[in-house]
């Protein structure tokens, strides 16, 4: 693996973690190193760090918080 992919995998512990769990990807980014971009839109939806995950978990919080209030008033 290039040294450029190992310092930006290293760099993301959800992208390492990510590797270390789907070793198959070490063949894929040895191979290809563009690949680090669908290795990352992969782990951003495995772990739900995209931006609509992010958005719908403030949203339920919220939502949570609204309901919490109205049974205390």
């Amino acid at each position: 693996m290039q040294i450029e992919t190992q310092l930006a995998v290293h760099k993301n512990p959800y992208l390492y973690q990510y590797l270390r769990e789907n070793s198959y990807w070490y063949k894929a980014l040895n191979r290809d190193p563009s690949m680090l971009k669908i290795m990352e839109e992969e782990m951003k939806k495995k772990y739900k760090l995209t931006t609509e995950d992010r958005i719908e978990n403030v949203s339920r919080t919220l939502g949570m918080m609204k309901t919490l209030l109205d049974v205390i008033r």
